[in-house]
């Protein structure tokens, strides 16, 4: 474990490296205590090195065994091997020569999972962002691209399948039950992107046929046993591969492509050329043990790594400065192609509320950085929300502004001039340029700047003039270490709703550049005017979440309650809705904390009972529209001096007066959405249920009993229904008998099932209220429970940090105790997933007092803890900042 505080790197010293590999071949001779590794690497000098230049290559905790340089053994006076660098102090004279360097590691050992380890008796390896260097010494970084070919040995009983990227070649036995195979990537990549996989495992085969006539070989690798949950993931390859021709024109390169699960992973998947590594968790699936979500995320997942072969391998980035170059594009793709595949409205919404619930609080805190950030001194704490989530609706603004056909032509372009590169932000804003006629420059802030805009709007109507005149006011808040922002280039997609709840055409307007629907808001101020506008129209402003801004309207009640019922963008339907809510619920966490009972109004707590019925919206709308405002979207729109309890019974007290209000109709809605007994994943059947578990939720409300609940477990025959059901039951009912019952019933149900057994963890840990750090210790005892397991870690103590609110923030701060206790447990064997758990006290300062000290204590806790890893250090310091 690296314990330095590290060096910081910044994106304006970025030099190309003194040398390049094109070429490496690795030979691995596994076993799970002690590998040895063979690499042979064509070294070329980079042109206008020097002839002195030493070759300095990175390792992590790496033994050398031996050296040699064109075939002849290193004199020791030759070079310097230390566990974190290799140091050839004289280069051989030329322009190329071969170093051979063979290693040993112990896979066994490796509980930080990246580099080569072992998961339930598999070999894998991780090596994004710098896992290589924890196999061989390397120039690990992005814009070293080589082509890789790789012989893998190993015990044929205990490893029957060998795997690496590319194509395979040969494979054949060896003495001693021993067996090899070698596999060839033709495309050259960097060293992040290399995959080995060796183990006994089952497989669901398939194949794809692509556009142009090539039949690729298609395997999804599983434990034993766990093949038919697989099926899903296949399904949603395809699916996959036949979008991203039809949308972008790009068409699979190999003879073969792979997934493989395992069940420890720092995250959710890796997109390794033609070997993608997958946490089980979003691969498996069935009815009986996979939510809706579990679903729909698999669906996601399996796409965004797929997408990654062109962005992302095919076309890489030239520096970890340029992350977003792959994720933030990705994630667009991988958004699009979900909106196809399911309902284009929720998933905006869905996507939208994920944006605001992890991303706009990075924005805030101190963590905040640019999309493209300046400087960082851990490279895995940048996997973040910004560089994806962000990243994500900065090339969606793109889109916007451009328009789909020119869109297209600048990604075509893209695609056809970088094809095998290391690219920057730059050569990626100059292909839209190009296609566009553009100028793109005030544009690229957005990669540039940290924090999120703010927007103010208003508006007023000339009756007799008939003129609607509109003012905007764009700001950026200071973030840590950029006091001064710079004017953005906004898009912002509009329409005036008239009386009718039609939109409305006007004669002209000015005061800013309109293109079709789009304000391109520029300058600090604009005041728009238009003209020929015959009755007053209501604004609706950001259709579709066009820019990721906060909105601050000066907007009557009366026209929220409008635009909910007739705009037709129901992206901003939603809004408006969720804005009334929003509202109330700061006023009511208001009226809580000044010793009152909040008061609602009734037009309000009408409106999702009414929604409930409204068969002209789909059912996934409707459940999304009922559902209010989390407790932590509440905390962030309040922003300071926060009180989580209050803000909790505010929620509760709205949830209750929602229920009373539309019982009645709710209860007929619930009835005829009831489960027959079959089951789809497709996103018309899984709307149907999140309807009826949300309006589940409201009953058990209505009713002041769990009987309904506990009816819905019971009968249900798949796991969305069933989980819901006990959710609501142990949160509403927590000391319950019929809670009790439902717990013990679904853990001897699926004691077997290590990822259901996380929904268990989950459920109890966002308990609400008193005694919920207490309630995680004790389950952290619980035999399905391992600190070394990324996915019990998260399931556990994350859904209990970041998904209970009045738990974690309990002002005795023993959510805070908890925490701090677990990041220097876990840090201990895995610091990656230490640093992401610590992640959660980020918004500590804008908690009310008392809470805020005690935040504070575990974090200086943290901090004083001695060998703190690079990857926690860095959050910590920069939280305590």
């Amino acid at each position: 474990m690296r314990t330095d505080t590290g060096q910081v790197f910044r994106l304006e010293e970025y030099k190309p490296s003194a040398y390049r590999i094109p070429k490496i071949e690795l030979d691995f001779r596994l076993d799970a205590l002690e590998t040895l590794v063979t690499a042979r690497m064509q070294i070329e000098r980079a042109e206008g090195t020097d002839v002195g230049t030493p070759l300095v290559l990175d390792g992590d905790g790496l033994s050398l065994v031996s050296l040699a340089i064109n075939g002849e053994p290193a004199d020791e006076t030759m070079f310097e091997a230390l566990p974190d660098q290799l140091t050839l102090r004289q280069v051989p004279a030329g322009d190329h020569f071969e170093l051979e360097i063979v290693t040993r590691i112990n896979p066994s050992a490796n509980k930080a999972l990246m580099g080569l380890y072992v998961s339930n008796g598999v070999f894998c390896t991780q090596c994004e962002a710098e896992g290589f260097r924890r196999i061989t010494y390397f120039l690990d970084r992005p814009d070293v691209l080589s082509t890789y070919r790789v012989r893998i040995e190993a015990d044929r009983a205990t490893a029957p399948l060998l795997l690496s990227n590319g194509n395979p070649v040969e494979n054949g036995d060896l003495d001693g039950g021993r067996h090899y195979a070698i596999w060839d990537d033709p495309h050259p990549k960097p060293s992040y992107l290399f995959a080995l996989v060796a183990g006994d495992l089952g497989v669901v085969s398939d194949h794809f046929t692509t556009a142009s006539g090539r039949k690729v070989a298609l395997g999804v690798y599983v434990e034993h046993g766990k093949e038919a949950r697989a099926t899903y993931a296949m399904d949603a390859l395809k699916r996959s591969m036949r979008w991203d021709e039809e949308r972008f024109g790009r068409e699979y390169d190999l003879d073969v492509f792979n997934i493989v699960a395992v069940s420890d992973f720092n995250m959710g998947a890796m997109e390794n050329k033609g070997l993608n590594i997958f946490n089980d968790k979003y691969v498996l699936a069935d009815p009986e043990t996979a939510t809706d979500m579990d679903f729909a995320n698999i669906e996601a997942i399996i796409a965004h790594e797929y997408f990654h072969n062109w962005t992302g391998n095919r076309i890489t980035c030239r520096d970890w400065f340029q992350l977003c170059l792959k994720e933030g594009l990705t994630v667009y793709r991988d958004h699009e192609f979900s909106a196809d595949m399911r309902s284009r409205p929720v998933r905006r919404i869905s996507e939208v509320r994920t944006l605001r619930a992890h991303q706009f609080p990075e924005d805030q805190g101190p963590l905040a950085h640019p999309v493209r950030p300046r400087r960082y001194r851990e490279i895995n704490n940048f996997y973040t929300a910004t560089v994806y989530e962000k990243g994500s609706e900065v090339v969606r603004m793109i889109h916007t502004i451009l328009g789909e056909d020119t869109f297209r032509k600048g990604m075509d372009l893209y695609f056809d001039r970088h094809d095998g590169q290391a690219v920057t932000i730059e050569d990626f804003i100059a292909c839209f340029e190009e296609a566009g006629g553009i100028d793109l420059t005030q544009f690229a802030l957005w990669y540039h700047q940290a924090g999120t805009p703010n927007v103010i709007a208003s508006t007023s109507y000339d009756e007799q003039a008939k003129i609607f005149t509109l003012e905007l006011e764009q700001s950026v808040p200071p973030t840590p270490s950029e006091a001064r922002k710079k004017a953005m280039h906004i898009p912002l997609k509009f329409g005036l709703v008239g009386p009718n709840g039609e939109d409305m055409e006007w004669a002209s307007a000015d005061g800013a550049e309109i293109s079709g629907d789009v304000i391109h808001l520029r300058e600090r101020r604009h005041t728009i005017s238009f003209k020929g506008i015959g009755q007053r129209p209501v604004l609706s402003l950001n259709r579709g979440f066009s820019a990721p801004v906060v909105l601050s309207e000066q907007v009557t009640s009366a026209d929220r309650h409008f635009l909910a019922r007739h705009d037709s963008d129901e992206f901003n339907r939603w809004q408006a809705l969720n804005s009334l809510a929003n509202d109330a619920l700061i006023e009511a966490a208001n009226q809580v904390r000044n010793g009152s009972a909040p008061v609602f109004d009734e037009a309000l707590v009408a409106v999702p009972g009414e929604i409930a019925g409204d068969e002209t919206l789909e059912e996934a709308y409707r459940a999304l529209a009922i559902t209010p405002p989390a407790e932590a979207d509440i905390a962030r729109e309040i922003g300071s001096n926060v009180d989580p309890d209050a803000i909790h019974q505010a929620r509760q007290a709205y949830l209750d007066a929602v229920a009373r209000s539309g019982a009645s109709q709710m209860a007929k809605v619930y009835e005829t959405l009831a489960d027959d007994g079959s089951f789809s994943p497709d996103a018309e059947s899984a709307g149907r249920r999140a309807l009826r578990n949300v309006l589940l939720g409201l009953l058990i409300r209505a009713e002041a009993s769990p009987e309904r609940g506990v009816e819905q477990y019971r009968s249900a025959t798949n796991m969305t229904e069933r989980l819901a059901a006990l959710m609501e039951v142990t949160h509403r009912f927590a000391n319950s008998r019929q809670a009790a019952d439902l717990l013990a019933d679904f853990e001897k149900r699926y004691n077997d099932n290590p990822l259901v057994m996380d929904k268990w963890m989950t459920a109890q840990a966002t308990i609400p209220g008193d005694g919920a750090a207490e309630r995680v210790r004790e389950l952290m005892k619980h035999p399905s429970f391992s600190l070394s397991n990324p996915n019990r870690v998260r399931a556990l103590v994350g859904s209990f940090a970041s998904g209970n609110q009045t738990g974690f923030h309990a002002a005795d701060g023993s959510g805070y105790q908890l925490l701090a206790e677990t990041v220097l447990a876990v840090e201990k064997l895995n610091p990656q997933v230490a640093a992401r758990l610590a992640v959660v006290f980020r918004s500590w300062r804008s908690l009310e007092p008392q809470r805020q000290e005690k935040a504070r204590e575990a974090l200086a806790m943290i901090a004083k803890a001695e060998n703190l890893s690079r990857d926690l250090r860095d959050i910590i310091d920069r939280t305590l900042a």
